[in-house]
């Protein structure tokens, strides 16, 4: 069994449902945004406002998966996979209410109040936080989220996030 099909098989444990969403990190690799922009899947720029095209093509993504889609999925799960392209969660809410949530998270203050761009959509960057997170820091970044994913450092591990109770669990999960 392929990697693909096993992390496939992690993030729709019985066969196709529409609720695994990723958010992709175009600053990564021009690629990326190439690959959202050629898909047809549901997706929205975290950022808002008028935006410039040169920060629109660097910008996180959120982008809905698909269990059978043979192109965006397949070309994150396999091209983006290891190089830190973005991180997946399973969420049953809707793009704008998931996008209202998410964005909650894009910045932040520092002890000293200055305003911090936070790329908690960095795979190196959400394994590293979520641990470190309170009860309720959890209940906050997690809201309508059932789970997270992300390659681990070495990327034949996939780490999942949960809360089956109001403590987080890591999975470590071999590919």
């Amino acid at each position: 069994m392929s990697r693909y099909e096993k992390i496939r098989d992690i993030f729709w444990p019985k066969g196709p449902r529409p609720d695994v969403w990723t958010i992709l990190d175009c600053a990564r690799d021009r690629q990326v945004y190439a690959t959202v922009l050629g898909s047809h899947n549901n997706s929205s720029c975290l950022y808002s406002g008028d935006i410039s095209l040169t920060l629109e093509r660097c910008a996180p993504h959120l982008v809905q998966l698909e269990y059978d889609d043979t192109h965006l999925t397949r070309q994150v799960l396999e091209g983006g996979w290891g190089q830190s392209w973005g991180i997946f969660l399973r969420c049953d809410a809707s793009l704008e209410r998931l996008r209202r949530h998410l964005r909650r998270f894009l910045l932040v203050k520092d002890p000293g109040g200055k305003r911090m761009v936070f790329r908690y959509y960095d795979p190196r960057v959400l394994r590293v936080y979520l641990p470190t997170c309170f009860e309720d820091e959890l209940d906050q970044v997690f809201g309508p989220i059932d789970r997270f994913w992300t390659e681990a450092e070495d990327p034949t591990t996939l780490l999942a996030f949960h809360r089956p109770t109001p403590a987080l669990v890591t999975d470590r999960i071999d590919l």
